[in-house]
């Protein structure tokens, strides 16, 4: 894969990412372009409580990129009392929003499967010593 940094976020993506890229309309250096962008911006939305941003804590469960370019995702909290959960959806609409060529966002807030530290990636295990 070349060495751009949308190719260095996409290398990020896992088999078992959250970023939902099959059978799109979209063509495909496009569809990269949004993924990568897409990462990237759900990686400026960090949990205030943990000095970690969402995606690497493993809050953000689904993101489908339609067709028509909206974005949906599905995401979760470390816990159901968490007292930002009124503002972190908004948090994660108004980042993906502001990603070029994205169309509507919307974010549903799931509880199922609750969340666990074992969703987190390594990269947020070694920025909050959890071994």
């Amino acid at each position: 894969m070349e060495n751009s940094p949308a190719a260095r976020a996409l290398e990020t993506v896992a088999a078992d990412s959250p970023i939902q890229t099959s059978a799109s309309a979209i063509p495909p250096e496009e569809l990269d372009r949004l993924t990568a962008d897409i990462i990237a911006a759900l990686k400026t939305v960090y949990d205030p409580e943990i000095p970690c941003d969402i995606y690497e804590l493993g809050l953000i469960y689904k993101v489908d990129i339609e067709d028509d370019r909206s974005v949906k995702v599905d995401m979760t909290l470390t816990a159901p009392g968490c007292p930002v959960a009124g503002e972190m959806p908004g948090w994660v609409e108004n980042a993906i929003a502001a990603v070029p060529g994205v169309g509507a966002v919307d974010v549903s807030m799931v509880f199922d499967p609750p969340w666990t530290p074992d969703r987190m990636s390594e990269e947020a295990r070694v920025a909050l010593n959890w071994y």
